[in-house]
């Protein structure tokens, strides 16, 4: 009996044993479900599909022409004064762009908004041979238009801001002169 008793206090004095689920209602999402972000930081894939162009053009033509004479006849002299002036304006311009982005990038949620938009951002930095190339995505997603896959187009976000900068040897060469761009102040 004595062992008995003393396996019985034991018991008593040990502290209650506590189990762990494996389930967190805030983490849980089910196998079957789509892989559609739902929690601030989760992450979704954009793909960047932009292509813009624009041209514009200006033609002006001015032209202005005065003449003033006055003749005196006296004593079967004339006497003649005169002046002219031509004033002629002619000018065009024509300007041209165009550009075109083909990127794939992943960025975060940062923010849900009341009614269940998503504020998005992120940037990708590649650097290749010297050349640095960033990408920056910011905008407004509707959850709907994340795919089952986890992606968004573009072309589907509100407020987008999308950058595209690169710098190197390559850009670098691209750029006018410091002494080109000086002159260009002055329209020459």
């Amino acid at each position: 009996m004595p062992v008995l008793a003393w396996a019985a206090c034991a018991a008593c004095a040990a502290p209650p044993a506590q189990a762990t689920s494996l389930y967190q209602p805030a983490t849980y999402q089910p196998y079957t479900s789509d892989l559609r972000p739902r929690r601030v930081g989760d992450l979704i894939t954009v793909m960047v599909y932009e292509s813009s162009s624009a041209s514009s053009s200006a033609n002006t033509s001015a032209g202005r022409d005065a003449a003033v004479g006055v003749e005196v006849h006296a004593a079967g002299r004339a006497h003649g004064a005169g002046a002219a002036a031509n004033n002629q304006l002619d000018g065009r311009g024509r300007t041209e762009r165009a550009g075109r982005v083909l990127a794939q990038i992943t960025v975060a949620i940062r923010e849900i908004t009341e009614s269940g938009d998503l504020i998005v951002a992120g940037e990708q930095l590649l650097e290749v041979n010297n050349e640095k190339q960033q990408i920056k995505v910011e905008g407004r997603v509707r959850a709907q238009d994340v795919s089952d896959a986890n992606v968004v187009l573009s072309t589907r976000i509100a407020n987008a801001r999308i950058s595209y900068a690169g710098e190197g040897d390559l850009s670098n060469i691209q750029r006018p002169a410091w002494w080109h761009r000086f002159l260009t102040l002055f329209g020459l």
